[in-house]
Order: C-alpha cells, then sequence, then structure tokens
C-alpha cells in the first residue's frame, strides 16, 4: 500500500500556478522518477490524494496521463500500478541516451568557455559530496544537473530537446545503481570536464560514450532484491 511505500518527506508540495491535474501529475512523476513509489508499487487513487491534499478526480486524470506515457500500468479490476519497465525498455533507452550525450560532450569540447566549465567542477563538487554522504537522491540530482549543463554547453537546442525527453527515464534507471556506481561515476565525470576544458572534442564524445555505457551495464547487473 501507499501509505507503508511513501518514504517520510519524500511527498513534493505542489506548487500553486497552473491547473491542478497537471500539478498532481508533475509530482507523481517526481515521486515515480525518484523511486518514492517503486516499479510494480500499486498506487490507491484515494491515498495519493490524501498524501497530496487534493479530491481524487485530479489524482486520477494524472494517473490516465501517466497511463499513456508509460509511467504507470491501468489494469481491469486491479487498479493503477507504477509501470516495471523490462531489461529491453532500459536498454534501448540508455543506447539512446549514449548517442545523444556522446554527442553534446563533442559539442561542449568545442563551445564551452570557462564559465561553463567552473559550473561543471562545482557539480562535480557537489556530487562528490553527496556521495561521500552516502546521500543517494542529492548524488542523483547532482548527475543530472551535470548532463544537463554539458548538454547546454553543447549549443544545439534539437539534440536538448530530443535529450529532454529521455530525461526523466534516465534519472529513472539511474536512481537504483546510483550507490553501486558511486564516487567512480565523479571520477569519470573529472575526465570528461578535462576533455573538455582541453577543447579535445574526440576525447570528450569517447570519454562520454563509455561513461553512459558503465550505466547502462550497471543497471542490467544491479542486484534485482
Amino acid at each position: 500500500m501507499l501509505s507503508q511505500g511513501l518514504p517520510q518527506g519524500a511527498v513534493p508540495k505542489l506548487e500553486r500556478p497552473g491547473p491542478l491535474r497537471d500539478r498532481v501529475y508533475e509530482a507523481l512523476l517526481e515521486l515515480i522518477t525518484t523511486r518514492a513509489l517503486r516499479p510494480g508499487q500499486h498506487l490507491v487513487e484515494s491515498e495519493l490524494a490524501g498524501h497530496l491534499g487534493v479530491s481524487r478526480q485530479p489524482v486520477r486524470e494524472a494517473l490516465q496521463r501517466l497511463n499513456t506515457e508509460g509511467w504507470v500500468d491501468l489494469r481491469p479490476a486491479q487498479g493503477a500500478f507504477v509501470h516495471e519497465p523490462t531489461e529491453a525498455e532500459a536498454d534501448q533507452l540508455l543506447t539512446v541516451r549514449t548517442l545523444l550525450e556522446a554527442e553534446a560532450a563533442r559539442l561542449a569540447a568545442v563551445h564551452a568557455g570557462k564559465a561553463g566549465i567552473a559550473v561543471l567542477e562545482e557539480l562535480c563538487t557537489e556530487g562528490e559530496r553527496a556521495v561521500d554522504a552516502d546521500d543517494v537522491d542529492a548524488a542523483v540530482a547532482m548527475n543530472a544537473r551535470f548532463h544537463a549543463k554539458i548538454m547546454e554547453l553543447a549549443g544545439n537546442a534539437v539534440l536538448a530537446e530530443l535529450a529532454a525527453q529521455v530525461d526523466r527515464r534516465v534519472r529513472w534507471y539511474y536512481t537504483p545503481v546510483a550507490r553501486q556506481r558511486g564516487l567512480t561515476s565523479w571520477v569519470e565525470h573529472r575526465l570528461l570536464i578535462d576533455a573538455i576544458a582541453a577543447r579535445d572534442e574526440l576525447r570528450a564524445g569517447l570519454l562520454m560514450r563509455e561513461h553512459t555505457e558503465h550505466t547502462r551495464r550497471s543497471y542490467h547487473e544491479r542486484d534485482k532484491s
């Protein structure tokens, strides 16, 4: 049940602007991508509504949208459940992610200035601190921000738009292996920064490809217990 599976303090506050159904959708999607709501977990409308402080109607509408987008499965006579991604689904998305991010790293090596590189270094430091503190949520958040910054530095709006479409699923798949990847992931980030700062686009692209492939393999090798 939801009341047993949602960590204390995990429910995000609903932002006031915008239609209520959209705010409920964003809140539920955040809970799913951070795995506060775990794959396969039964989602009870009344409980979700109670946690979020809303009526059941916007929750029902949000669940229908999440079902359409593949985050939730609506099963006849059973209700709503967080989608359980297959290994093939994860592999396909993480493979596409490798293609997008390798090109972003290459372009970042061409276009990044000192200010952008400094931001990457700051994000890397914050990520290392999160790992040292065993703060998985913070490490995942810093990882997402680090990769988003490289995508921004690439300076290709179409590439960034495509990456944004897979970003949340990447976070979803990265969360269960973040502790397993640990500091190694941030060592790889440091090497990426060095390549970008040196304007070595070939090496930056290669390092990003290897980095994202490590994550893909870690996901398939993860402890599923």
